[in-house]
């Protein structure tokens, strides 16, 4: 499980990418297309046209850095319908599934506590 910090956003793209992309490419697209702050210290997911492999994008400590992964057997699952957007916000627990090749789409999570609000 990855464990960051609240204020970390992830954004994940929706449509496939050519991964041949580096830096500036994958970058372009972030603050271009998707009007984000690249050094904010977000992380930027990014799935090839295969759905195999997976970069993801960030800016850490004065230099961005580039993760890599390629499934040597199936594709990284992401939710339906989500063909009208070109990318989404999801939690640490979604990029794990993600990274780990479970359709996070089909899992349904608990509704969570919240206190009732404050009687005045």
């Amino acid at each position: 499980m990855l464990t960051l910090p609240s204020s970390v956003r992830i954004w994940l793209s929706t449509q496939a990418v050519d991964l041949r992309k580096g830096f500036d490419g994958l970058a372009a697209i972030v603050r271009k297309e998707w009007k984000q702050d690249l050094f904010a210290g977000h992380l930027f997911v990014f799935l090839g046209m295969r759905r195999n492999r997976c970069k993801i994008l960030l800016w850490e400590r004065g230099g961005m850095a580039i993760y890599f992964k390629r499934l040597e057997r199936g594709r990284f699952r992401i939710p339906d319908r989500l063909d009208d957007v070109s990318h989404v916000q999801i939690d640490a627990t979604a990029l794990t599934m993600l990274l780990d090749g479970i359709d996070f789409g089909r899992v349904r999570r608990p509704e969570h506590w919240k206190p009732p609000p404050k009687s005045r």
